[in-house]
């Protein structure tokens, strides 16, 4: 781009001098090269670009560029960005702003989580919340379905959003009717609760748990899943906002409910465990999992030894969907103990309760990766490939030849895994 000598005092502020040195390639230092489709014809774009600039508003282009292992290619080529949507991305790093649309909105939201640009993602969050409605922008139903994928993976930051207090019934209705949000349930019904009082406040009226039992409707409430909250959680929330009547709190308590609700079962994928004296040596392990029905995963189970403990970070990704390190993750010193199992004998292990529920989508496949530290444990013997349990077929890869080329590993710790239908 031509610039003339004087663009810097014809731009009085930082920001603006900034703003104009997007895709400009006045002092860049280095170019993206990614694909640009118009009209069925694929070809290639240059985008130039300025190191610090981007490093300034990303870690991760802060470690391409400046870290150990920094890039020292001029050129660069992004296989998975499309021009328009990294040019959004850059625009929002160079100055701020964004323009979304229904066409671009999931990969500009791909590019954020992959950078790490997490003010970026809120906005496209709450642009495909304030459009989920189907009679509203949103009304293709392939975007339909992709708003709720997103709805689904970022159920938590959805729901905690100010712009969920705004939301019509009917919308309030269909996201807490959904088994597949990847929330803790008394988080759930915070938001509800919380959607309510502002409801009340918005009308006028006195924000009490009749009234505002009244304005949720009973449906609402039924969905609400009280019986897998914890019963701490259930205790300390539940109770103060007079949504539920005393009978039904009594209920719970004993640990019924009006409404029946699929338990919690484990799948289990191992036949016998032993006393291996495997190290835990704080390599990565990893395991592949795919299910033929949605369910819910609770946590995870890994062996051990007796009064032992280890320290764990674990993530679960979806491989179909976003990369493994913008995934579920939870991280955690964790003490052993004597396990229960139906069909073997007892163990030693320790369980690892995810953050919240993660919804495991039908014939996707998920990545666990557990990175663990700590004395020598138990092992599992006779692994199952497939192990079906309440009629959910459970697929298990411990070779990973397919999906990291360069790597094979084996996850001999994962026991089992704590789910439930949806």
């Amino acid at each position: 781009m031509f610039a003339p000598q004087s663009w810097q005092t014809e731009r009085p502020s930082i920001g603006e001098r900034i703003k104009f040195m997007l895709s400009n390639d006045l002092f860049s230092d280095v170019n993206f090269v990614v694909r640009k489709s118009d009209h069925a014809v694929e070809s290639k774009q240059v985008i130039p670009a300025h190191k610090f600039v981007l490093s300034i508003g990303s870690p991760v282009f802060g470690a391409m560029f400046y870290g150990d292992l920094a890039e020292t290619r001029d050129s660069i080529e992004l296989p998975d960005c499309e021009y328009e949507s990294l040019l959004e991305l850059l625009g929002y790093l160079y100055s701020d702003e964004v323009n979304l649309s229904g066409s671009n909105v999931m990969r500009v939201l791909y590019l954020a989580k992959k950078y790490m640009v997490p003010s970026l993602a809120d906005k496209c969050s709450e642009f495909l919340l304030d459009n989920l409605d189907a009679s509203n922008k949103c009304n293709e139903k392939r975007l339909i379905d992709q708003c709720w994928q997103v709805i689904d993976n970022q159920s938590e930051e959805a729901v905690k959003s100010d712009e969920f207090t705004t939301i019509e019934h009917s919308l309030l209705e269909a996201v807490v009717s959904r088994g597949t949000l990847a929330i803790n349930e008394i988080d759930l019904f915070k938001a509800v609760d919380l959607w309510a009082t502002k409801t009340c406040e918005k009308q006028g009226i006195e924000s009490n748990g009749k009234v505002k039992r009244r304005i949720l409707g009973e449906k609402i409430i039924k969905e609400i899943r009280f019986l897998i909250m914890e019963e701490q959680e259930f205790a300390s929330v539940v109770p103060d906002t007079k949504i539920l009547t005393p009978v039904e709190l009594k209920a719970i308590a004993m640990g019924f409910y009006d409404r029946k609700r699929s338990g919690i079962w484990v799948c289990d994928r191992y036949g016998s465990i032993y006393n291996g004296c495997k190290t835990y040596d704080g390599l990565k392990d990893y395991l592949l999992v795919k299910v033929d029905n949605d369910i819910m995963l609770h946590r995870l189970r890994f062996c051990g030894s007796e009064n032992r403990k280890y320290s764990v970070k674990l993530k679960i990704g979806n491989l179909d969907w976003c990369p493994l390190d913008q995934c579920v993750c939870k991280t955690g010193t964790f003490v052993s103990k004597r396990l229960q199992c139906k069909n073997r004998n007892d163990y030693f292990g320790f369980e690892v309760k995810l953050g919240h529920s993660m919804a495991l989508k039908k014939n996707e496949r998920y990545l666990i990766e557990a990175e663990i530290s700590g004395q020598p444990s138990w092992v599992g013997n006779f692994g199952c490939s497939v192990v079906k349990v309440a009629g959910v077929n459970f697929s298990f890869i411990t070779s990973l030849k397919k999906v990291f080329a360069f790597r094979r590993i084996a996850m001999e710790h994962v026991i089992s895994v704590w789910s439930s239908s949806v």
